[in-house]
């Protein structure tokens, strides 16, 4: 679902009221992503502007960004321009994906300079660019256009900005009647369904603000229509564009019933049927929708290196246990080994040197059968009797050494396992913890970055959500804030939950006295942020915290614990995203 010029052109209208803020602040939290902290109109607030080839996005967002050691050069070169700065307009060029903030600040000698941030929403092609309005020159991208990549437009440091192309289309905000019919009548006769040829003529829509006006019209979706059809599609038409220009915006999510699929607009889907849900505004419609996927998709990319080392390491040791376990049956043998040195110390006197085979009677049976025992013939009767009571103390010892194998590669496949889930749901503070861990447990090299390495913290920042009892509930979402949550933070008396039997986070009610809801709404987080996320009648264990014990040399994150209690729950979303969080160090 792209985000189109009719839902930018909201956006614009809703950050009017940063014209005349201060710029106190700029971050770069990723390669994309720029993070302006705003103090306007007596509050402060964040501005999100992301240049995000899968997600471009603008609005306010109330998102915690993880911001590197090192700013990159866009965001240093946006700080000397832009920092400081007082935002003195902020205007889409038409109805097009493209927003232009001019910024004033005074520069290194105190006197005024005027610089403009160039936002361009265009998928893969977006980009965030910061130019001087006084010559047109480009002072730097957060995406490098080479002349190789494009031979239109250049955006590189030093070039002319040129705007990208112009698509002819007509604004449908300053659209008559007469140039709608023109434009509309043009795709009679010409097979074109009505959304296309709307799409074709006006700027700013996406297909399904498109469908939506067609929609609305009673026209038929995808297939042509006729002269008939003009009438009723005009006056959708002016609807839908007079809410926009009277600044009547309905800001929506709509999941579809039949797909699960979630779309979002400015205006009332009539369309879909599904659930809605409306927002106040449309920052917030907006980190709603984009926020979990765009954060999902960045934490993904920088973890896929930690997710293939873990999923191999973790192969590697059911591999490892596989081969225990046959050794372990071969080993239950050992008393075989030990009668046939037994009956062959009883029978030396029928056995030669030279032999391959010795037949003799087991008296270990009551019929006393025959039994047919190899020899090896390079051996004296004497030795072959050894070397199997040789095999049975082989045996009869590896059997303690194996089933003490087997108890570790368990618990490393439980630890790796724990730790990929973790990764299924971790933030990028949570990725950097877990990689410190593995570089601990010696998995991956310490990353030596320049200048002075960061001091690790005693204290992890940890997610605390407050329960519709006001307790506060504490969620490990990695080993190094488990641990924290359960063996230093929380208090005897405190109440200790975990999914039973399956991957998950610890998580801790800080009370010692709390009713149903608290407890039903800790287990949901015990449930969302575990393994069974996607399962229903979860499995949780509660306990007081005094009955949760850290063995001696255990991986981080892993603990015993007794005395406890068990319930069922079923991971609801929606009530884990309204549940107040806040993250605490």
């Amino acid at each position: 679902m792209a985000l189109d010029g009719l839902v930018l052109h909201a956006i614009v209208h809703e950050l009017q009221e940063c014209v005349g803020g201060r710029i106190n602040k700029i971050h770069q939290p990723t390669g994309s992503d720029v993070v302006m902290q705003i103090r306007a109109r007596g509050r402060s607030l964040k501005l999100l502007l992301s240049a995000n080839p899968t997600y471009p996005r603008m609005h306010v967002t109330e998102g915690q960004y993880l911001n590197p050691q090192e700013a990159p050069m866009f965001c240093m070169l946006l700080r000397k321009h832009c920092e400081g700065g007082i935002i003195d307009s902020i205007e889409q060029v038409g109805l097009e994906r493209i927003v232009h903030f001019r910024v004033r600040q005074r520069d290194e000698l105190g006197d005024v300079s005027t610089k403009t941030i160039v936002v361009e929403i265009m998928g893969r092609h977006s980009n965030l660019i910061l130019m001087d309005p006084s010559t047109g020159t480009i002072l730097d991208g957060i995406h490098h256009v080479t002349p190789a990549i494009s031979s239109y437009r250049i955006v590189m440091p030093g070039s002319a900005y040129a705007e990208p192309p112009a698509q002819d289309k007509a604004n449908p905000l300053d659209t008559s009647e007469a140039v709608f019919r023109r434009s509309m009548g043009a795709g009679i006769g010409e097979d074109a369904a009505p959304e296309k040829q709307m799409l074709a003529s006006f700027s700013g829509l996406s297909p399904l603000a498109a469908r939506e006006i067609v929609y609305r019209s009673g026209t038929r979706l995808g297939v042509p229509y006729g002269e008939d059809a003009l009438a009723p599609l005009w006056q959708s038409f002016r609807s839908v564009t007079d809410a926009v220009r009277e600044r009547r915006y309905s800001p929506v999510i709509v999941e579809e019933t039949k797909t699960g699929k979630l779309f979002f607009s400015v205006m009332e889907l009539t369309q879909i049927e599904g659930e809605s849900r409306l927002f106040p505004t449309v920052s917030e419609c907006l980190e709603s929708y984009f926020g979990d996927k765009a954060e999902r998709d960045t934490v993904k990319q920088r973890a896929a290196d930690l997710v293939k080392l873990l999923q191999n390491e973790k192969a590697k040791n059911i591999k490892k246990m596989d081969k225990l376990r046959e050794t372990k049956e071969e080993a239950k043998d050992a008393d075989r080994f030990r009668i046939m040195g037994e009956l062959l110390t009883a029978h030396l006197h029928q056995i030669r040197k030279g032999d391959k085979e010795a037949v003799v009677v087991n008296y270990y049976e009551e019929a006393q059968p025959q039994q047919s025992i190899a020899l090896d013939p390079l051996l004296t009767p004497s030795e072959n009797a050894q070397r199997y009571f040789k095999r049975y103390t082989k045996s009869k010892n590896s059997l303690a050494y194996v089933e003490e194998q087997m108890s570790q590669t368990e618990m490393e496949i439980q630890y790796l396992s724990s730790l990929l889930q973790q990764l299924g749901s971790a933030s990028m503070r949570d990725i950097a913890e877990i990689r410190d861990e593995l570089a601990e447990q010696g998995y991956v090299r310490e990353r030596h970055t320049k200048g002075k390495r960061k001091k690790k913290t005693d204290k992890p920042s940890v997610a605390c959500f407050t329960s519709s009892e006001g307790v506060p509930i504490y969620v490990g979402k990695n080993n190094t804030q488990n641990d924290y949550v359960t063996n230093r933070l929380a208090s005897a008396g405190d109440t200790w939950l975990h999914t039973k039997d399956i991957p998950g986070s610890h998580v801790v009610i800080r009370s010692q006295s709390f009713g149903e809801a608290t407890l039903h709404e800790a287990a949901q987080l015990a449930a969302y942020f575990s393994q069974a996320k996607e399962s229903s009648s979860v499995p949780v264990d509660y306990t007081l915290i005094r009955h949760v014990h850290k063995p001696s040399g255990a991986k981080p994150g892993f603990v015993i614990y007794e005395q406890q209690k068990t319930l069922f729950v079923t991971p609801d979303d929606q009530l884990i995203k309204q549940m107040p969080q806040t993250v605490k160090a």
